[in-house]
């Protein structure tokens, strides 16, 4: 019989069955089509119609069970559409899908039957309670958020059993969480686990996709990171219930904005293509009336947003992370293509207003990518509370900051304390900005210190070898890298925003000087705990527990004149004047932050990027809390500072005056 209308899309087991339930405004047919334990095709049933929404309840169905859809409606391409019965479809709401993706011209051929080459959808039961996120989220101006791909965290960790290295096991794995405990991260994020597939192309060349961001199901936990026979939905749920007794949050860094199924007419026919290719990709006219794909993504497709079918799709796989795996927060990959209308991206998009709207999604943390490749798709500053999104202007001046490059103190100043010039008025406070110095895509912070141009062609990096270019034993070259990644590491977590650290930037992880490192072997270039850093983990894990203590590191609010938390001083410890701003610039900066809060310390962060300095210090007892200069950190109980302090070049310290 054909469920309601309002049916959960997807595959929903319950007492009379599995109800069945997909959209398609274009399909004339579609059936489901259900496999036995040997894979062979044990029945299929006929779906009924209701307002595009297709659907059937069919008894002796239940958790475990395989099965794809066929759609049967236009095929023309030229028109859009690519509706064809020979191809097994994934189902666009799956909770989990099994079996292998084999490239083939099957995939693309129109009347070929794709069932022996793609994967099956599976009937999952949805827990019987929600499962709950991290309770008692920290505000934002607290939140230290850590990037990990789940492959690259655990495949070289000698600590974890070899089968769970590189799996989800492995990221809930208590030497994993000890290690972010007291590195003092309180938020884990990501890379995508929406179950992707590799590109033909790389697979042909016998390498493979390992980031993820290409997606063939996006409400379902990729199968590859489930450790050998096991359910990634079950060991996926268990990871991150590990990681929230850490007291960590848990965070996706989620794919909407495309899907593997590339190009229409040349790409393969595995899911969203089969159904209603016009409804889900944003499509134009070629010269010759034909309809190709609006590609605002580079990756052959761009889903269209402003579809409330593609809507209701993404709301419900969002809905279904949070309250079926206890997900925190989401970041969407390349957002402003979720904002697109015919003009570009709009901040009064209907998606952000839906998302706002659901209850299910209540107090989970939204963060942008606010970009993609198309015209106007650079949208900084243009998501709407409660949104955060990624900086990339923090990341490029401060990185031209410690190489040297003629950044001004002015922007430099504007970056320390939350990136006004992007965010300030309309927004609440700094917190708006996610600012990074290295994330997964380009440099590690150990190759930005190390290559001056990326080995794999790249594009450039703002990176600096500190005189040489690549790896070199040279004592004087290495302590000047390493002194580089403290600075950057330093600045990094004493800036107003939300500061993410790149997952292995704080062990000294490499990759070789590549940029793009989507294809790398995490059994190779995975985080390198056999050899780490530890001085540069203990280091780092000072800085962000200094951060934790003193609030006048990381003051939820905006600069204003007259302010009285923060003063900048030059060298000689005099304000800085309307030359010093802007005509020629003193060698260093001083920034005397007060505290707001009842920790009454005052905290003196000093930068001499490319010359020594003697700075002249405000009248107290200062206190050396961090040092670039110093490898594992000042000794607790070393004297006070006072009068001045000289600054090698290259130079960031950070002074505490505690009343």
């Amino acid at each position: 019989m054909p469920a309601e209308p309002s049916v959960a899309l997807g595959a929903t087991p319950g007492p009379d069955g599995t109800t069945f339930a997909v959209t398609s405004s274009v399909a004339e047919r579609i059936e489901v089509c259900l496999f036995d334990v040997d894979g062979h095709e044990a029945d299929h049933v006929d779906l009924a119609p209701h307002d595009g929404t297709w659907s059937a309840t069919v008894a002796g169905v239940g958790p475990g069970t395989r099965y794809g859809y066929r759609v049967h409606g236009p095929g023309d391409p030229a028109r859009g559409h690519a509706c064809d019965p020979a191809k097994l479809l994934i189902d666009p709401a799956a909770r989990r899908v099994a079996g292998e993706l084999t490239w083939t011209p099957e995939l693309v051929a129109p009347g070929v039957d794709s069932a022996p080459f793609v994967p099956r959808s599976v009937v999952v039961a949805p827990p019987n309670e929600p499962v709950g996120r991290l309770a008692d989220p920290r505000p934002w101006d607290e939140v230290v958020a850590y990037e990990a791909h789940v492959g690259h965290l655990t495949a070289r960790h000698r600590l974890v059993r070899r089968e769970q290295r590189g799996r989800y096991a492995g990221l809930g794995h208590p030497a994993v969480l000890d290690h972010l405990r007291r590195l003092g991260v309180n938020a884990v994020e990501l890379l995508p686990v929406q179950h992707f597939v590799s590109e033909e192309q790389l697979v042909a060349d016998g390498r493979r996709n390992v980031w993820g961001y290409n997606p063939l199901a996006w409400g379902a936990p990729h199968a590859g990171y489930a450790s050998a026979g096991g359910d990634p939905v079950a060991e996926l749920r268990a990871a991150i219930a590990a990681v929230h007794e850490a007291g960590l949050e848990v965070w996706l860094d989620v794919v909407f904005n495309h899907t593997c199924e590339g190009s229409l007419g040349s790409g393969p026919i595995l899911s969203w293509r089969g159904f209603d290719n016009a409804d889900a990709y944003r499509l134009r006219a070629a010269p010759d009336g034909t309809l190709v794909d609006d590609d605002v993504t580079g990756c052959g497709n761009s889903i269209d947003a402003s579809s409330p079918t593609v809507r209701r799709l993404i709301r419900e796989a969002l809905a279904r992370w949070v309250t079926e795996f206890g997900i925190d927060g989401f970041r969407f990959d390349l957002a402003a293509t979720l904002l697109r209308a015919d003009d570009g991206p709009q901040p009064d998009a209907p998606l952000l207003a839906e998302l706002a709207a659901d209850e299910r999604l209540a107090g989970v943390r939204l963060v942008a990518e606010p970009w993609d490749t198309g015209l106007g798709g650079y949208a900084v500053g243009g998501f709407p509370p409660p949104w955060r999104e990624w900086n990339d202007r923090y990341r490029d001046d401060v990185r031209d900051l410690w190489r040297g490059e003629p950044v001004g103190w002015s922007t430099v100043a504007t970056r320390l304390v939350g990136s006004a010039d992007l965010y300030g008025g309309h927004r609440a406070d700094p917190t708006v900005g996610v600012g990074a110095i290295a994330t997964h895509d380009g440099f590690t912070l150990a190759d930005l210190v190390t290559y001056d141009h990326p080995t794999d062609g790249a594009h450039g990096q703002r990176s600096d070898g500190a005189g040489r270019d690549g790896p070199t034993t040279d004592p004087e070259v290495v302590a000047r890298r390493r002194q580089r990644q403290r600075a950057l590491l330093g600045t990094m977590l004493c800036s107003r925003g939300v500061p993410m650290i790149n997952a292995g930037d704080e062990l000294g992880r490499t990759q070789g000087g590549r940029a793009d490192g989507y294809t790398l072997d995490p059994s190779r270039w995975g985080l390198p705990w056999p050899e780490a850093d530890w001085d540069l983990v203990a280091w780092t894990a000072t800085a962000v527990d200094l951060r934790r203590r003193h609030q006048a590191l990381r003051h939820a609010r905006w600069v204003e004149p007259g302010d009285p938390t923060i003063t900048w001083l030059t060298p000689a410890g005099v304000p800085f004047g309307d030359d010093d701003w802007n005509g020629a610039s003193p060698p260093g900066l001083c920034a005397l932050l007060a505290s707001p809060g009842p920790d009454d310390a005052t905290v003196l962060v000093l930068l001499a990027p490319t010359e020594a300095v003697d700075f002249t210090l405000p009248e107290g007892r200062w206190y050396r809390a961090l040092d670039a200069a110093v490898a594992r950190n000042v000794a607790p109980g070393e004297a006070p500072v006072t009068g001045s302090l000289h600054l090698g070049a290259g130079g960031f310290v950070v002074l505490v005056d505690q009343h």
